[in-house]
């Protein structure tokens, strides 16, 4: 079976952080893909923890930050095996493939990695300003507690 760079990217950007895209590389035995959505499943288990304690769980973000980096990681690795050149991915995923099957991804692959890499970069920022304005927030309140 050819393994396509195209199935790989786009699991890995429209089910970031499940570990479908390397579940579908290696199958069951991948360490990475477990890895992955297991802190996924952290990830999940963290935000409802944030949304019950009103972002005031520690346990909670540190759950969540798991979940975040499972997210993060999904798109890293389809920006960095997307842009792989496509010889590079067949030696190393279709190995002793026919010269008429190797892999030709062209842009679909190139507008995975685009938007992997948009998708990527707005949630870190935004995962980044929301963690900020909460330890500040938690700051002013702890202030205002040793005042009184």
């Amino acid at each position: 079976m050819k393994n396509s760079k195209l199935i790989f990217c786009a699991l890995g950007l429209f089910f970031p952080g499940t570990g479908l895209n390397c579940f579908y590389l290696q199958g069951f035995k991948s360490f990475w893909a477990w890895i992955q959505l297991l802190a996924f499943l952290g990830g999940l288990a963290g935000w409802s923890l944030l949304k019950a304690a009103h972002f005031h769980s520690a346990p909670g973000w540190v759950l969540i930050t798991f979940g975040f980096i499972a997210v993060e990681a999904s798109w890293l690795t389809t920006i960095a095996f997307g842009l792989r050149l496509d010889e590079k991915w067949d030696a190393q995923f279709n190995p002793g493939i026919e010269e008429a099957k190797r892999t030709r991804s062209g842009w679909p692959a190139v507008l995975t990695v685009i938007f992997s890499l948009v998708f990527g970069a707005g949630v870190m920022m935004t995962f980044l300003a929301i963690s900020f304005e909460q330890f500040f927030i938690s700051q002013i309140y702890e202030a205002k507690k040793l005042s009184q």
